[in-house]
């Protein structure tokens, strides 16, 4: 069984930072593809940054240069550095993996539980 688990969330004022982490465990093979989605009250979940299994980085223009995202290959765990937090940042933060269970299983994706992110202005 693979399990995403995250933390890190809360209620922090605006200008403040968080840091998010996605743990991954259970049998896996290999980890791809590591990202943060969001989704705010009464919107669509939407992309927030992704980072490859090089390292590689994408973010969305609302978030470049305040949010970083990094992995630890070795503890199976993504994290999603948060800086100069607004208002609008305020969402259900959730992780997403691509990974492959064993050699030469299906790639499968999955996602975490989200965790409550809170800006106060």
């Amino acid at each position: 069984q693979v399990q995403l688990v995250e933390s890190g969330g809360g209620l922090v004022q605006a200008g403040g930072s968080l840091r998010l982490s996605c743990a991954t465990s259970g049998s896996i093979f290999s980890i791809y593809t590591m990202a943060w989605h969001r989704q705010a009250p009464g919107k669509q979940r939407e992309f927030v940054a992704s980072i490859s299994g090089v390292g590689s980085t994408n973010y969305a223009d609302s978030v470049k240069g305040r949010f970083t995202i990094s992995r630890d290959n070795g503890q199976n765990t993504v994290y999603l550095q948060m800086n100069s937090l607004k208002a609008e940042d305020t969402a259900v933060y959730f992780c997403n993996i691509n990974l492959r269970r064993n050699y030469g299983s299906s790639l499968e994706n999955l996602w975490g539980q989200g965790t409550q992110v809170t800006v106060s202005s």
